[in-house]
């Protein structure tokens, strides 16, 4: 993967934790990600981690209050540590670098004075959105679009991100550019609505996107691996899309392959659901296809529900990797990510190679760092 190689296709999946008061991780981060290493986790992505900007994190759906961030000399004593210890039970750890962007309740996060950061000022669309009645009303208020000033300003803070996570040792950054954040709400038609260089086409909605990539390629050298999320589902509509057909798609990620990116994180609801019609072939595939870069693929591994359904369904751990082998077989991608079986179990790698029961699913997972 890029400089880097792997000791086996398994990735943890970003999976925001809320356990860093004041944007420093707890004392019991250290050891959540270091298990999961010794439990041979080939990559570690870690929760999004809040960009040095005033804007970057808030509450948002999942509750949000306590993010980490990758900036001041205790926060990066503290991924020092982190890092040191993953890397001592022989695993490999990534920060997924965040901006909740639209996402964020205006008014709230470690700077709450701080105003939105929305590309043409809109939340988006309402009428699908999965989230709380009470949360829309708190940001269905358009805001000022960002201004030029304040995108360059942005951009910078990504960059001494990337520079710090560099400097504590990280292999790599991810960029979460899924889901209705930041960077995603660039690439939406319906939350980037602009008419100047930031806007317009797949290709030109790209561009924020690409030039976070190309400001972090420089500052950070050839050789330090940047990872994509990238997802067509967002919290305002689960059935959206930044592109409608595999052209589309290409348009998109084209300016992103040309700014230096090594993989491309899939992220889906089910990592199977076929990307477009008339192909069964997966958001993860299709991306491999069209851009040449590894991708990872996510979504409803080791479990009999997708991530909504299983706050409110019945849900059970299930071995479904010989679909994921068979996939990956076919090259339709290169990596798996893992996620929630992962929180249920920090064993679950280990298990699934070896042998061994695995624990069961359960909601009170969230609330802990096992």
């Amino acid at each position: 993967m890029g400089s880097l190689k792997l000791r086996n296709r398994f990735v943890m999946a970003p999976m925001t934790r809320n356990f860093s008061p004041g944007g420093i991780p707890s004392e019991g981060v250290a050891g959540y990600y270091r298990r999961r290493a010794e439990a041979d986790v080939g990559l570690i992505i870690t929760e999004g981690v809040g960009v040095d900007h005033p804007s970057a994190v808030g509450r948002e759906t999942m509750g949000g209050g306590a993010s980490p961030v990758l900036h001041g000399e205790e926060t990066l004593a503290r991924w020092r540590e982190i890092v040191a210890g993953v890397h001592e039970a022989g695993g490999l750890i990534i920060p997924q670098l965040w901006h909740q962007g639209v996402i964020r309740v205006p008014g709230t996060g470690y700077h709450p004075d701080a105003p939105s950061a929305r590309p043409s000022g809109v939340w988006g669309p309402i009428d699908k959105a999965m989230v709380p009645p009470e949360y829309l009303e708190l940001v269905r208020e358009p805001t000022a679009p960002l201004t030029d000033s304040e995108i360059g300003d942005i951009i910078a803070a990504f960059v001494r991100s990337a520079v710090n996570a560099k400097a504590v040792g990280f292999d790599g950054v991810a960029l979460h550019g899924a889901h209705g954040y930041l960077i995603d709400s660039f690439l939406w038609r319906h939350t980037n609505m602009r008419e100047d260089r930031w806007g317009g086409g797949a290709a030109e909605r790209a561009g924020f996107a690409a030039a976070l990539v190309r400001a972090i390629r420089s500052a950070t050298g050839p050789d330090f691996p940047i990872i994509f999320r990238f997802s067509q589902w967002k919290l305002q509509d689960y059935d959206a899309r930044n592109a409608e057909t595999p052209g589309e798609l290409e348009a998109m990620l084209a300016p992103l392959v040309a700014a230096g990116i090594d993989v491309f994180d899939a992220s889906t609801r089910i990592f199977t659901t076929p990307a477009f019609e008339g192909a069964d072939m997966g958001l993860a595939g299709w991306i491999r296809r069209l851009t040449g870069k590894p991708t990872i693929a996510v979504g409803g591994v080791g479990l009999s529900k997708d991530l909504q359904s299983s706050f409110a369904q019945p849900t059970v751990m299930t071995d479904n990797l010989s679909l994921v082998a068979d996939r990956m077989a076919q090259g339709e991608f290169d990596l798996i990510a893992v996620g929630r079986a992962l929180l249920m179990d920090p064993q679950w790698v280990s298990k699934m190679r070896h042998g061994g029961e695995v624990k069961p699913f359960r909601l009170d997972a969230y609330a802990t760092l096992d």
